[in-house]
């Protein structure tokens, strides 16, 4: 009866609206279906009110946590009644939405009257309370009324989904029967009972282990099979497959010629780019007529110091470290250039290098002899820099003492050998080698002797010259040289620069 159950401590699951709720059954009504609850929880939480109603419709389960003993409900008065199932322990109630009870858990006692029943504080206590008589009986009555909701895989569903959400974090799990904790407690001695003792000390043998595989013959076994059946599944074991660059095609087309550029005479000395190319070293003469023909077809000297100006002042960039020292934020580690020039068209060469320097914020130092008469490109490169923020020196003691970041050579011009034996020659050799700043020489002669000033980088014009080791690492830039140009003097050419102005060169 209806109350057997008042004084009951319930869980109540009300979907995913309303929540949970906890509490003591205070009051159950038959005839308008609902169910009371006394100093109610809200999701684990006190509610304000001292007591909640619920309607059979509203209630998607029902857990009852602790049945009182006897004596103890009868302080809740009469009360209506409604028909809920036998009492017992651990009795599990879910109502569906037409408000029908279903018994879900198996109950211990098959008696509706209530049982002088302990409280759930030992689980041994409980077992020890219920008779085999009362289990055989509760089973039977189980099973007649159970089995048709048990089948329905709806209420399997729901009931698993709501036994592990409705429980509240800090809700005790409700104890199991005496039978199933017996039955994991043996799993549990068979799965985590062995001694510790018995456990051994010594450790795993892999290489042991690994031993007992033989790679190779397994290998041989899938190649025999494979060979028999004619099928091929995986590359040989010692086979790479083809690996390709990004920017390399994959289809090949015509076979890939290496030495494009021949020259008329014989080669020196050869260079290599780095795609493979080959690039023949010119001589001197041979270089200077190039020049010649150029300057005839329209490309003159204005253009050629210009060109060579701009891609001397990017590869110079580079070497100083490019966008990570050039940048807003390193205003106060401006690098700081020192320009030897002499008074000939190598000289003028560098000033335009300089000029572009200085416009991409480098501090730039020019040093150049006093002459009473200049080079007309010299005069010109001269005015255009002088319109910079660079500093024009005449004597080596205006030179910085302290080392500088780069130095540039352009000192030295076959046709003006004789300054080397001049003194402002042989001080700014001097000065170069005791600053100890690395030094890019720009469009370097070929010297039987030792030059005064070893480079560390050099840079060729249009083909390089057979420089020798004190020229460092060579580069070539293109200074806009047509075709038909060097098929003129007897270059058979084609350009291996690709998609760059300047490009380094290996010795082949």
């Amino acid at each position: 009866m209806a109350t057997d159950w008042l004084g009951s401590i319930v869980s109540i699951n009300c979907g995913d609206s309303l929540g949970v709720y906890q509490g003591r059954v205070s009051a159950v009504d038959q005839v308008s279906q609902t169910i009371s609850l006394t100093r109610p929880f809200h999701n684990g939480v006190k509610c304000l009110v001292p007591e909640v109603t619920f309607r059979a419709g509203d209630i998607m389960e029902l857990r009852i946590l602790e049945i009182p003993g006897p004596g103890e409900n009868q302080h809740f008065g009469d009360l209506h009644q409604t028909e809920l199932g036998p009492s017992g322990i651990g009795y599990q109630v879910g109502i569906n939405q037409n408000g029908t009870g279903r018994l879900v858990k198996k109950p211990t006692s098959s008696s509706s009257a209530p049982q002088n029943i302990p409280k759930r504080t030992d689980v041994k206590s409980q077992d020890a309370a219920v008779s085999p008589q009362q289990q055989q009986c509760s089973k039977s009555y189980v099973d007649r009324h159970m089995e048709p909701l048990s089948q329905s895989k709806s209420f399997r569903r729901r009931h698993n989904s709501w036994s592990s959400s409705s429980r509240h974090p800090n809700q005790a799990t409700p104890k199991k029967s005496g039978l199933k904790n017996g039955q994991m407690k043996n799993k549990d001695d068979e799965c985590f009972g062995d001694d510790i003792e018995e456990i051994p000390d010594t450790d795993f043998d892999f290489e042991g282990n690994l031993a007992l595989f033989d790679k190779a013959a397994v290998f041989e076994e899938i190649d025999t099979y494979e060979r028999r059946s004619g099928t091929r599944s995986r590359g040989i074991p010692n086979e790479r497959p083809a690996r390709y660059r990004h920017d390399e095609n994959i289809l090949e087309s015509e076979p890939i010629v290496y030495r494009r550029i021949t020259v008329p005479h014989n080669v020196s000395k050869e260079f290599c780019t780095d795609s493979g190319l080959v690039v023949p070293s010119v001589s001197y003469e041979l270089h200077k007529k190039l020049l010649s023909v150029a300057e005839k077809h329209g490309l003159t000297l204005e253009r050629r110091l210009e060109m060579t100006g701009v891609c001397a002042s990017q590869m110079a960039l580079t070497l100083l470290g490019g966008p990570n020292r050039l940048n807003p934020k390193n205003v106060h580690q401006r690098p700081t250039v020192a320009l030897l020039c002499g008074p000939h068209v190598k000289g003028a060469q560098g000033i335009s290098c300089g000029r572009h320097l200085a416009n991409h914020d480098v501090q730039v130092i020019l040093f150049l002899p006093n002459f009473v008469k200049m080079l007309e490109s010299i005069t010109n490169e001269l005015s255009l820099f002088s319109k910079t923020q660079g500093l024009q020196v005449s004597s080596l003691k205006d030179l910085p003492t302290s080392p500088v970041d780069l130095v540039i050579n352009c000192l030295d011009c076959p046709e003006n050998a004789f300054l080397r034996d001049q003194p402002w020659y042989k001080a700014a050799v001097a000065w170069a080698n005791q600053n100890r700043a690395p030094v890019l020489s720009i469009d370097p002669p070929v010297h039987e002797v030792e030059q005064g000033i070893d480079a560390k980088w050099s840079l060729a014009l249009g083909l390089p010259l057979p420089l020798g080791e004190h020229a460092g690492r060579v580069y070539l830039c293109d200074i806009g040289i047509p075709q038909q140009v060097f098929q003129e003097v007897g270059i058979n050419y084609h350009s291996p620069f690709g998609c760059k102005f300047v490009i380094p060169l290996h010795s082949a």
